[in-house]
């Protein structure tokens, strides 16, 4: 593992604003990631408060051991997935939180990293998973599912309305050899674009790559049953963020937050997302998606 990395919490201002942490608060970040976050609620919560620093990453939790060095006595560390967080804070003794932040975008390190396969920028083994002790890849999706999967896959996860011609392409590729890597998956998809993404900025391999990162690690459905959980665990009064990075994601989060409101377990901080202003998006680019969600625990 490499040292630290250039960081940059994404909307970190207006979480803190949101959630108003203060000395001996307990406090949820589910997705621990480069810890930009985790340190500016540290910092608010001591004396007296913990933060529970979830990821699935083992990678994101080490480095964020040696990142919050200085608040270790402040704050658990738990490599699992947020699915899990009933079980997560109950074996480490939580019976309540004062807020809870979701940040599902990816990790600079995730991203620059090729050997973890996540970029079509990158070459690097087809990898994609989180955690690399769960055995679904995206090698394995690529290479064994058959047209019509794999096109519903990158229709479903990543709303490419050219999801049966990438299907195509990819299976007619395998046919020669496995596909392995994904410099060459992103220049089978290049290629089978030929003009049709002449006029959008997104790279043609741009949905597929996202398509097949949901898949893999399941994360719709994870987000859906983490949300779910985590309410229960909110002190009256206590806020939940939630940063998504694309629509499936934001429309989700709202979908959720709306049922929670009419059955008044929470109110909805923010009846709209929140998103960066231009000075964070000419800072760190990757912000310009980014769109915050906040609902407040009633009862």
């Amino acid at each position: 593992m490499k040292g630290f990395f250039l960081h940059f919490p994404v909307l970190l201002r207006e979480v803190i604003d949101y959630l108003d942490p203060v000395p001996g608060d307990v406090i949820l970040d589910a997705t621990l990631g480069g810890g930009g976050h985790a340190v500016e609620i540290l910092k608010k919560i001591v004396p007296g408060g913990r933060l529970i620093a979830l990821d699935r990453d083992p990678e994101a939790v080490e480095r964020g051991r040696q990142r919050l060095e200085n608040f270790k006595d402040e704050v658990i560390f738990i490599n699992d997935d947020f699915r899990n967080v009933d079980r997560v804070l109950k074996r480490a003794g939580i019976e309540g939180i004062n807020g809870a932040i979701f940040d599902l975008g990816m990790s600079s390190f995730q991203v620059d990293d090729g050997r973890r396969g996540f970029s079509f920028l990158k070459d690097g083994p087809l990898d994609m998973r989180f955690n690399v002790s769960q055995k679904l890849s995206a090698a394995d999706v690529v290479n064994r599912s058959g047209k019509e999967e794999l096109a519903d896959i990158i229709k479903r996860y990543g709303e490419e309305k050219h999801a049966r011609l990438v299907a195509g392409a990819i299976l007619a590729a395998r046919r020669k050899k496995r596909i392995k890597t994904t410099g060459e998956l992103a220049d089978i998809i290049l290629k089978a674009a030929g003009g049709k993404y002449r006029k959008q900025r997104l790279h043609p391999a741009c949905r597929a790559f996202q398509a097949l990162r949901i898949y893999v690690n399941d994360e719709l459905a994870a987000l859906e049953e983490a949300a779910d959980k985590t309410v229960f665990y909110l002190r009256p009064g206590a806020r939940m963020c939630v940063i998504s990075f694309h629509s499936l994601e934001d429309r989700i989060v709202k979908n959720i937050f709306r049922g929670m409101a009419k059955r008044g377990e929470v109110t909805l901080v923010t009846r709209k997302p929140v998103t960066p202003g231009r000075e964070e998006v000419r800072g760190n680019p990757r912000a310009r998606s980014a769109k915050l969600r906040v609902a407040e625990r009633v009862i």
